[in-house]
């Protein structure tokens, strides 16, 4: 039979414990589940199957990857165009946001390039480049809907798309030369997103993001 929850069992439920344990057969009314938000009740279950909200589910079912966004600092130029050819042969549509030059530049314009084009659909995913590739990655996080991540091997671009389902790459051209940066980027660009135990956890991040506003 199934069980149904109305705003008054919400209402109980915020002058106790702000809890109620729902499962596969329960219904919520639209009006109580609104209501859970505004008083802070959490309806939770340990069987439920976890459903994605609308702003998670738009980054973590981008895949395949097709269109890269990718960019530099003046640090990370020369590693980016080399890196730029070796993507193009694995017939990736690229789109270099710059600089042009090694000109000093300031990496946070170049990061937020990447990050805005990968958030707003123009791109699937990006890769930026500087020097050590903490400052791009800690900038372009600062993006709604970007889960940037900084990788030094071929090992953690796999776990950073497996795991995290991250959408930009970041890497430091003083850490790595282009041999490692190929199989990095590579890796990055063809591991999907891994199982549903990893897409819950993603979203409660993505979800926050939503949660502070």
């Amino acid at each position: 039979m199934k069980r149904l929850i109305r705003e008054e069992e919400i209402r109980k439920a915020s002058e106790n414990n702000h809890k109620i344990r729902i499962d596969n057969d329960t219904v919520i009314t639209p009006s109580a589940r609104d209501l859970a938000k505004e008083l802070g009740v959490e309806l939770f279950s340990d069987d439920l199957k976890f459903e994605l909200s609308a702003q998670s589910a738009k980054v973590i079912s981008k895949w395949p990857f097709h269109k890269v966004a990718i960019a530099s600092d003046h640090g990370g130029f020369y590693l980016k165009e080399e890196l730029k050819e070796i993507i193009r042969k694995k017939d990736f549509m690229l789109i270099d946001l710059g600089p042009a030059n090694p000109q000093p530049c300031d990496y946070p314009d170049f990061a937020f390039k990447v990050a805005l084009h990968v958030a707003e659909g123009k791109a699937d995913c990006g890769i930026v480049i500087d020097s050590v590739g903490i400052g791009s990655a800690i900038a372009a996080n600062k993006v709604e809907g970007i889960l940037a991540a900084k990788c030094n091997n071929a090992t953690e671009a796999q776990s950073a798309r497996e795991h995290n389902y991250a959408n930009i790459l970041t890497m430091g051209s003083k850490i790595i030369g282009i041999n490692i940066a190929k199989d990095i980027a590579l890796a990055f660009l063809s591991t999907p997103g891994g199982e549903d135990r990893h897409k819950k956890r993603v979203a409660m991040i993505l979800d926050f993001e939503k949660k502070r506003k």
